[in-house]
């Protein structure tokens, strides 16, 4: 044979060090493989009720480089990063209700043109009209999402019986209120409170209960084109540009913080939230989108276990690598402060609390966080939960009450009296899909606008770095690896018909416990052009049955241009979805693509991790590594080039007309959630910039965001864009 110079050394169960795959552009020696392919079983799909530990990093820097990646995760989950407009509210309030040292009043407001936020406003009044007050005379303010059931959820007196008798509640008439019974209690100890109306719930009447929080099939109008108007929640369009019913939940609790923050009473130094179940998930979420917030307590959902059951808890990206502990620490050095209870937050004391309590010491400030064991009772916001919270909110809002604080009696308040919409204040009439059409169009239509500076002609390095940059790394967050992290194993090579030589083997990247085959291909060594360098070849398709499929004209001209060439045989990775689509969440009552890309990267983040795991592994040969991605590749390709970056000489990837904006479902192979708000394809050619790239594409499709961030980085030469082949 040619290869007498090719030692094949059989070594069973040993891994050859990386360094010896570059060391020439020989075939390498030879490593078992049997066996060795443990992605041949798919790991399970992560769910909410998976296991979501936190691990604190071990230092301070570390921490707050992480926390700064997880604040733009929630932003960017939530659809408000950048952040939608929030200019001043222009609230409605009426009709006064008075009890016993404090009264309510009812709110409404545009959180966005059309679109109405509805809540109760509780004050202190009478003997409790002086607490609270600053000597500038402006007192504290708590926001009080309400969490499932709604905030006029009233237990009946049999419940109610049986929760004094357990120790639950304490009053018969306000605790069948418990959600009202918290605001009631803060406003007597001095605080404006204001508890706003989840969406769907109460006289939240432009968006259902049903489909908001009930959410069992998907519409047929849902399924159209990525590209095409954002017309509906949960539709690939929607979920294309990171839009959902948790987004618009979120952007109206901030829109409520703005509200209470506005009013003239209140000190914008003592603002504090606190909710309970769904609203302990939204509380969650504002402590790490709002810098405002001096205190929080939020209740019943920081819990290394179940994440949040419902549609309005879940969003695609949220909790992908992370979980709520991680999540609420983002509160961190602030005072937070929690319960666990007989539900997912049972093993917090073991699993979460420690782990908090460790990051608060980090930063010296340990006693501002607390979580207190109620696992006698199941998962509540009960009078004795409250009661902590009272005491919380009394040392961290400096209001100076003695202690414990317990809560007075009053009247329940009737539907009448909770009611905002009446006869002089009349319900919107635009509701249903007419109404998600609106929500959405404005919301596409403002996000445009707030990434114009990012995208397109216009775009420039300045806003693309700011903006779209922390956006592509969040969409695909596996960075390369370091090459001690990645290791080749080989089977013997053979002959090719052409005379080359191919050997098979898997690129195991050990931090992922992933294997990714590979075929090592070599040509005559009389070759006169070959330049010495490696091509990265992607092999996507899937159906042939040859033991080389990627063997093609194109192929062999590439082989003569480099000598040497790794394929990365990505049609061979195991999946169990059908052909072109990627695993999804089969949960029941669960028709929504976030509880899939919520906790799951989407498969081209997967894949674009592969191919930067083989990059790793064939670093530093002579003449360079160069990576040639023919057409099917570009949803992962275009990522991974702009990752490599600098480990790349050139980028070849033949785009081919691939759009996202094109997709017609979330469960696409190539689906990545966010993908079209942040400008497609071409951000992604952009984002390698100023690194050469050339581009084949059909269609005419100028490229201009491309083209302009090169252009800003001084960087025009390194940029080809060329007609598919």
């Amino acid at each position: 044979m040619l290869w007498s110079g090719v030692v094949v050394l059989l070594v069973s169960w040993v891994l050859q060090p990386v360094a010896s795959v570059h060391s020439e552009d020989t075939l390498p020696e030879q490593t078992s493989v049997e066996n060795a392919d443990a992605s041949d079983t798919l790991p399970e799909l992560k769910t909410l009720d998976g296991h979501f530990p936190f691990d604190v990093p071990e230092t301070l820097q570390q921490w707050e480089s992480r926390a700064e990646k997880l604040r733009t995760r929630v932003a960017m989950a939530t659809g408000l990063h950048p952040m939608l407009p929030r200019p001043p509210i222009e609230a409605t309030i009426h009709s006064v209700v008075e009890r016993d040292g404090f009264q309510i009043e009812k709110v409404y407001f545009e959180s966005l043109p059309g679109h109405f936020v509805t809540g109760l406003l509780f004050r202190p009044a009478g003997e409790n009209a002086e607490r609270g007050l600053n000597a500038a005379g402006k007192r504290p303010a708590v926001l009080c999402p309400h969490g499932h059931g709604g905030r006029m959820m009233r237990n009946d007196a049999e419940t109610m019986e049986r929760l004094i008798a357990n120790g639950d509640e304490m009053h018969l008439e306000s605790g069948s209120h418990p959600k009202l019974a918290r605001c009631a209690t803060l406003a007597r100890m001095g605080c404006v409170t204001f508890i706003f109306d989840m969406v769907g719930y109460a006289d939240s009447v432009q968006l259902s209960y049903e489909f908001a929080h009930r959410r069992h099939a998907t519409r047929e109008e849902e399924s159209v084109p990525a590209g095409s108007d954002p017309e509906l929640f949960f539709s690939t369009p929607a979920d294309a540009r990171l839009q959902s019913i948790l987004g618009l939940q979120t952007y109206n609790a901030l829109r409520s913080f703005d509200f209470l923050a506005s009013l003239d009473e209140v000190d914008p130094e003592r603002l504090a939230v606190t909710g309970g179940s769904g609203g302990g998930t939204q509380t969650i979420l504002l402590d790490a989108l709002e810098p405002r917030i001096a205190a929080s307590f939020p209740n019943g959902m920081v819990s290394t276990s179940m994440q949040g059951g419902c549609a309005c808890e879940n969003a695609c990206l949220l909790r992908i690598g992370t979980g709520n502990v991680e999540l609420a620490a983002l509160m961190a050095p602030k005072p937070m402060g929690m319960t666990a209870a007989d539900d997912w937050t049972i093993e917090m004391m073991s699993d979460g609390y420690p782990e908090l309590k460790q990051l608060y010491s980090m930063m010296n400030q340990p006693e501002n966080v607390l979580c207190e064991s109620l696992v006698q009772f199941k998962h509540n916001y009960n009078y004795v939960t409250r009661r902590i919270m009272y005491g919380w909110m009394n040392e961290h809002l400096d209001l100076g009450l003695e202690t414990p604080i317990v809560e007075i009696d009053f009247p329940a308040i009737t539907d009448e009296e909770g009611a905002v919409w009446d006869e002089g204040h009349p319900a919107p009439t635009e509701r249903g899909p007419k109404h998600e059409q609106s929500v959405l169009s404005w919301w596409n239509g403002e996000s445009g606008q707030l990434l114009e500076d990012c995208l397109g002609q216009s775009a420039t390095a300045k806003g693309f770095d700011q903006k779209i940059r922390p956006a592509l790394a969040t969409l695909f967050d596996l960075p390369m690896p370091e090459t001690s992290g990645v290791s080749v194993k080989y089977s013997a090579p053979v002959e090719h018909d052409s005379g080359a030589m191919v050997v098979s083997g898997v690129v195991i990247d050990e931090a992922r416990r992933r294997e990714i085959p590979i075929r090592k291909w070599v040509a005559k060594s009389d070759s006169e052009t070959s330049s010495a360098g490696t091509a990265i070849w992607i092999h996507s398709a899937a159906g042939e049955s040859t033991d080389t499929p990627e063997w093609s004209d194109a192929f062999a001209a590439q082989l003569d241009r480099f000598n040497t060439i790794v394929v990365i045989d990505i049609a061979e990775m195991p999946t169990d979805a059908d052909e072109g689509k990627q695993r999804t969440n089969p949960q029941p009552r669960r028709a929504s693509a976030a509880f899939t890309y919520g906790y799951n990267r989407p498969l081209a983040s997967t894949r674009c991790a592969d191919v930067l795991a083989v990059v790793s592994a064939f670093q530093n040969p002579p003449g360079g590594v160069s990576l040639v991605a023919p057409e099917g590749s570009a949803a992962y390709a275009l990522a991974a080039a702009a990752i490599a970056g600098p480990f790349l000489e050139d980028a070849v990837i033949d785009v081919s007309g691939f759009r996202f904006a094109n997709l017609l479902h979330q469960d696409d192979e190539d689906f990545v959630p966010g993908m079209v708000k942040y400008g497609d394809v071409d951000a992604l050619a952009a984002w390698r910039a100023p690194y050469a790239l050339t581009i084949r594409d059909s269609g005419g499709k100028n490229w201009a965001t491309t083209k302009a961030i090169y252009q800003a980085r001084d960087a025009s030469d390194q940029v080809r864009c060329q007609a598919s082949q």
